[in-house]
């Protein structure tokens, strides 16, 4: 179950993403929402939008692995999403928008491959058992 590897490594980059957040909190002296602190804002940010994209991911490969896909595209589904998902972070975090931009046109295009993925398998699943 090639998905736990990719469960795994996103919640090291969550928790990666949230000890950035708690350095500025800690830097700032902020418990509690962002302070109107900028860098704050965008800690926030890297962590949140990771969290918001992460787990539809790992759904979606779950169920393609589990549907029968053959072990190199789970694998390099999961390398993309997880190198677009660092490199959003990345971008973010160091404010450069072609980073950030990259970042989400990989996710974006991993999600839907993922999607379109699920379908085709679906749909082949159902029409073999017809």
């Amino acid at each position: 179950m090639f998905t736990a590897l990719y469960a795994a490594l996103s919640g090291l980059l969550i928790c990666w993403l949230a000890l950035q957040v708690i350095k500025v909190r800690r830097r700032h002296k902020i418990a509690f929402s962002d302070g109107e602190i900028q860098a704050l804002t965008v800690a926030r940010s890297a962590h949140s939008n990771a969290t918001e994209n992460l787990p539809i991911f790992l759904i979606m490969l779950f169920l393609l692995e589990y549907n029968g896909a053959h072990v190199l595209l789970i694998n390099l589904l999961g390398i993309v999403m997880i190198s677009g998902r660092i490199i959003h972070a990345r971008g973010i975090l160091k404010e450069e928008l072609k980073s950030r931009v990259l970042g989400m046109k990989i996710t974006f295009f991993t999600q839907i491959g993922l999607a379109l993925l699920n379908i085709v398998y679906l749909l082949v699943a159902q029409l073999s058992t017809s």
